[in-house]
């Protein structure tokens, strides 16, 4: 069936206390998918996110990221007063996140929220016990890391003490008693946000909108998932990585990228009949509807570099667990809707892990003008199942692209799609390439919707401190914007 979405990440949703939460105005987002003929919400990681503020780094695979609890809901149910949340300085743009700021003060206002829950009757609350009863097997090693690294003032847990760092069991024991309060307060946060999230995702759900979220290959070496399950990578007895993630030197860096994330020992995943992945992705399936899987090409192989090296050139090509992955996961979790994230350099193989999977890959038209017509990112070239995109997250907004003229590309694009040169609104053009091609679904950044350009970019990969900030305005999901995306739907039959 042929249909359409949104790109639109939960952090860019407006809100009055610095950056987008489940609110008011994400209810009203789903309302406006709804007016405007969409079908799928796309939205970035959910998990809580450290140094850089990226959702493809989180301390945990399994936890959600505090910042998105609503505090509106949080003082209606009086758990925070309004003149608390409104006296604190969150930053001075409604058009980006101001991540320090948000950082300084959010747990602090959370805090008191906690404070005044436990007051009422918490920890006795049939709800908050069961949450507690089903989520043990990843909450606990969480809580535990999050108020131990909190007490080692921030810093990764390989520099913690030894016992810890190790998981001893005097040391576990120590620190979950001198620690019980913290580890409480991390608890009620988690608590806090499936439940608020769970509420938006039904009544998405009730509106006939799907959610499409993200699960990156890998987890974060600085992570409850390392510390927790070290048997789950490739560490060495000391609990250090024997080699880190990367990709090899290309046309575009000479060096490669090192990316430090820990590999995964797929021996080990193998024998427990990847037992991990099938509890991480059985999580994702209660929190998401559809599942994009980042970085598909690693299941087929990965390029592994030796840990402490300063770049990725030294690394080398290993197997992955190849198509006996996906075996296992739909003989254990049933043929769930999946995304695969197959952008960049495909060999023969992972082609053809792709297609015994079954799963559609993406196909992102700011990729289809750089070669000849026999380029797979051009629109004529599409099979049906496949997933069509402006841009990513990764990329720059499709009019910001445009806005750059490189001279091949620049009169690639306008000769294909058959534009002026003084096109009006040139990304719609675009917009209009996706939803009419032979792609089953299209999913469209919102930022393309409004026509911003680069000021709109969520993430420019490799670089740090200016990403995943953009804000939509508050009044920017127009009604008369909505009955544009509608038409436009209609027209290409993804009602």
């Amino acid at each position: 069936m042929r249909k359409s979405g949104i790109l639109l990440p939960i952090s860019s949703i407006p809100s009055r206390f610095g950056i987008g939460t489940f609110s008011t105005q994400a209810y009203a987002f789903v309302d406006f998918l709804v007016r405007a003929g969409q079908k799928l919400w796309q939205i970035l990681p959910l998990g809580p996110t450290g140094y850089g503020d990226s959702p493809y780094q989180s301390f945990s695979t399994f936890a959600g990221n505090p910042y998105y609890i609503d505090l509106d809901t949080l003082i209606r149910d009086g758990l925070l007063k309004e003149e608390e949340c409104l006296a604190v300085d969150y930053g001075g743009s409604e058009h980006y996140v101001d991540y320090e700021k948000i950082y300084h003060c959010r747990l602090a206002l959370l805090k008191k929220a906690y404070l005044r829950a436990g007051k009422r009757g918490l920890e006795a609350s049939w709800e908050y016990r069961r949450f507690l009863e089903e989520n043990a097997y990843w909450l606990e090693d969480y809580c535990l890391y999050t108020a131990v690294k909190g007490h080692f003032g921030g810093v990764c847990w390989v520099e913690w003490d030894e016992g810890i760092r190790l998981r001893r069991p005097e040391a576990m024991n120590h620190y979950r008693r001198l620690l019980a309060g913290e580890v409480g307060f991390y608890r009620f946060l988690q608590y806090e946000f499936f439940t608020q999230w769970q509420a938006l995702k039904a009544y998405a759900n009730g509106k006939g909108i799907q959610i499409v979220g993200d699960i990156p290959i890998y987890v974060a070496f600085d992570s409850a998932d390392a510390w927790g399950g070290p048997e789950l990578f490739w560490l060495d007895e000391k609990h250090l990585p024997k080699s880190v993630a990367g990709c090899p030197p290309d046309a575009f860096s000479a060096t490669g990228q090192l990316w430090g994330n820990p590999l995964y020992d797929w021996d080990y995943h193998r024998r427990t009949g990847f037992q991990w992945w099938m509890n991480r992705i059985t999580h994702c399936y209660r929190l998401y509807d559809v599942l994009r899987i980042d970085h598909f090409r690693g299941f087929d192989e990965y390029w592994a570099v030796p840990y402490g090296d300063a770049t990725a050139q030294g690394g080398h090509w290993r197997k992955g667990p190849g198509i006996e992955f996906f075996h296992t996961m739909k003989a254990r979790l049933g043929d769930r809707p999946v995304i695969a994230e197959d952008l960049g350099f495909l060999t023969p193989s992972v082609k053809e892990l792709l297609r015994q999977s079954g799963y559609p890959g993406m196909k992102v038209l700011q990729f289809a003008f750089d070669s000849d017509e026999y380029n797979d990112y051009l629109p004529h070239n599409y099979e049906r199942n496949c997933v069509v995109y402006t841009g990513t997250h990764d990329n720059d907004t499709t009019l910001g692209w445009l806005e750059e003229k490189v001279p091949h590309r620049h009169e690639a694009v306008y000769s294909y799609l058959g534009m002026e040169t003084d096109c009006k609104e040139p990304q719609y053009q675009l917009i209009r390439a996706a939803l009419s091609s032979a792609a089953d679904t299209a999913i469209i950044p919102m930022q393309d919707y409004l026509g911003l350009g680069r000021e709109a970019r969520i993430n420019t990969p490799s670089t740090l401190g200016d990403n995943w900030k953009w804000r939509m305005d508050r009044d920017a999901a127009t009604q008369e914007l909505a009955e544009r995306i509608y038409r436009l739907t209609k027209m290409y039959r993804r009602l």
